[in-house]
């Protein structure tokens, strides 16, 4: 059977000498696996639409149980000004295996919704280093790891939040950080609109580098301690960081 399917590629690996396995993560059939053959002869009409990021509608001979065979590729979006960048490109991919590793815990269809928004608003030119900390925040939500940002985690208190603890899992009071590190306000109050916004609806960001530290610094930590989730394309960004 035939059929027209649309999604994005999160992650291929080689299959014998010419072809490669490719997961396409998409909004209907969830994370499919398609053998794309002889994607690695340079005259195959797959040879360019089989990588990670392609985004578009995959044309298949579908396999409810194993591997589907890849036909050809619609192109919806090429995402062209994030594969010229380094940077973009390598927060992209590492939003890519996020998104993968996310699903396959809850396979929620807001998970794709969310990440091509998300690679929509960096490839139009916002904050990529934002859009992932709102991505990163939003996934764990479905890893059922959300942190507290409504009250106090520890007493409840709605008012006096002064700053955000990995450690003691989400907003702590004016009474209770005794011992934490105080962030900026700044940093309090956009935890929890970013963990609100909508990504696709978002036309404006404007954070400066000390405050994205922090929430970076906040969300990195976090899941170090509760997701249980390694990702490789994580450790390159930060090593990208440090150069």
């Amino acid at each position: 059977m035939i059929k027209k399917i649309e999604g994005i590629v999160t992650s291929e690996i080689d299959y014998k000498e010419s072809s490669k396995i490719i997961n396409v993560l998409t909004p209907e059939y969830g994370i499919i696996g398609l053998v794309a053959r002889g994607t690695k002869q340079l005259k195959s009409k797959l040879s360019g639409v089989t990588s990670k990021l392609t985004y578009g509608y995959f044309h298949v001979s579908y396999k409810e149980n194993g591997l589907s065979q890849l036909i050809e590729v619609d192109i919806i979006d090429r995402f062209k000004n994030i594969r010229k960048d380094i940077n973009l490109m390598s927060y992209s991919l590492y939003l890519l295996e996020l998104a993968e590793r996310v699903y396959k815990h809850d396979d929620d269809k807001q998970i794709y919704e969310m990440l091509i928004a998300s690679l929509k608003k960096i490839d139009e030119g916002f904050d990529y280093k934002v859009i992932a900390i709102i991505f990163e925040l939003k996934m764990l939500d479905f890893l059922g790891i959300r942190p507290v940002i409504d009250e106090c985690v520890n007493c409840g208190n709605k008012t006096d939040i002064v700053t955000i603890s990995s450690y003691r899992g989400g907003y702590l009071c004016k009474n209770c950080s005794h011992g934490e590190v105080i962030v900026n306000i700044k940093t309090v109050k956009l935890l929890r609109m970013f963990y609100y916004v909508d990504i696709a609806n978002i036309t404006k960001l404007d954070v400066s580098d000390n405050i994205k530290s922090e929430l970076s610094h906040f969300i990195y930590d976090y899941y170090d301690r509760y997701s249980g989730i390694y990702l490789k394309s994580r450790d390159f960004l930060q090593n990208l960081e440090k150069i």
